[in-house]
């Protein structure tokens, strides 16, 4: 089997598919790897190191997509590459086609057989390939960093000569993956942390990590199937949106997480929970990519209104690309040992992992992911 890798191109994208260390393991399992000159440099990882590692580099994208029987990206292709996709190819990314309902036909059309890294089913055996968990994680960590920057305040509180600094208060929305590690980083930092979910389950995990959990009135416990939360009414929306306007009075930061895919962004903090918010006060809003769990935000920017700035910078995990890259390898080539078998593609479609990957073979759609199976009112991951 010969693994292609191509330089991502997706506007600001930093990360790569494979790293070095998965590229070894899978020429030592018997594979080619072809990679795209400086395919890894944006994450630190250099043409040296592929070489190295046993791939072979090829000059330009043509170069990969001429040559290799197996495509890996982290973003979906873009059209150039998808016209450089040959009938027969497999392609595995996180195509997301929720986000472009036409993206499955265009793929069948083609006759290839695309995999989907978002697609991967909730289940203990295939924790171990779960990417949007991994990225989850980094975005997580990375939103109460540059919180942290971008507040006037100290995080932790401190004992000095000239008095007391008190710590800030965080307040977290959402205890998905992201939401759990924006907890856990933010505490580390020395703030007073509270954590929020519609579903009362993860109260535990939440308080595990040493946070509040800040319980509000809703008349309804959230929690869905598969560790997804339920869609609130439009009434519960609108309870919860004035409960949580009067929390943010007494916060510095506010860390949203709360997405569901293909659809807006479920609105937590309205104008009037922003005015309430402090000056200097800061909401980083992870959501921001499908519209924002706040009101304010402008996805791709840095704004400030009511003297709060409000922080709506998109895929995170491309700052962080070194240890996002080598995550989301490790996650690929997990589910590569299920799906390689003799140097060959093994589509076993009885597996309930590779059933819920795969989204075309041979020109045929095998099926669309659908929100009920990817997604409810709450962080994903």
């Amino acid at each position: 089997m010969v693994i292609g890798v191509p330089t991502e191109t997706a506007p600001g994208e930093r990360r790569v598919a494979l790293v070095p260390e998965t590229v070894a393991r899978l020429v030592k399992a018997g594979n080619a790897v072809r990679v795209q000159r400086g395919a890894g440099r944006s994450a630190a990882f250099v043409d040296e190191a592929y070489e190295e590692a046993g791939a072979t580099l090829a000059r330009d994208a043509a170069g990969v997509f001429g040559e290799a029987d197996f495509i890996v990206k982290v973003q979906r292709p873009n059209e150039a590459e998808l016209a450089a996709l040959r009938p027969g190819q497999t392609l595995l990314a996180l195509l997301a086609p929720l986000g472009d309902p036409g993206s499955v036909e265009r793929l069948a059309a083609r006759k290839i057989t695309a995999l989907s890294m978002d697609a991967i089913p909730r289940i203990t055996r295939a924790q171990s390939m779960d990417a949007l968990s991994s990225q989850a994680n980094i975005g997580g960590y990375k939103a109460v960093l540059i919180a942290a920057d971008h507040l006037p305040r100290f995080f932790p509180m401190l004992t000095t000569a000239a008095g007391t600094i008190a710590p800030a208060k965080v307040l977290v929305l959402g205890a998905g993956v992201a939401g759990l590690q924006a907890i856990a980083t933010a505490r580390r930092l020395g703030a007073v942390v509270t954590g929020y979910d519609t579903r009362a389950v993860v109260k535990e995990q939440v308080q595990s990590l040493g946070a509040g959990f800040l319980e509000l009135e809703l008349g309804v416990d959230a929690s869905g199937a598969g560790g997804y939360a339920k869609a609130l009414t439009a009434e519960q929306e609108t309870h919860q949106q004035e409960l949580l306007a009067q929390h943010c009075a007494a916060i510095d930061v506010a860390i949203t997480t709360a997405a569901v895919p293909g659809r807006r962004a479920p609105l937590l903090l309205t104008e009037a929970a922003v005015r309430a918010m402090k000056p200097g006060s800061v909401i980083v809003d992870l959501a921001a990519e499908t519209g924002g769990n706040c009101a304010l935000t402008k996805p791709g920017e840095i704004a400030v209104a009511h003297d709060v700035t409000i922080v709506g910078t998109t895929n995170l995990p491309s700052t962080m690309p070194y240890h996002a890259s080598q995550l989301y390898s490790r996650n690929v080539h997990a589910l590569l040992q299920l799906l390689l078998r003799d140097g060959a593609l093994n589509l076993d479609l009885n597996d309930e992992i590779v059933r819920g990957t795969t989204l075309t073979k041979d020109g045929t759609i095998l099926h669309e992911p659908t929100l009920a199976a990817l997604a409810g009112n709450g962080s994903p991951r």
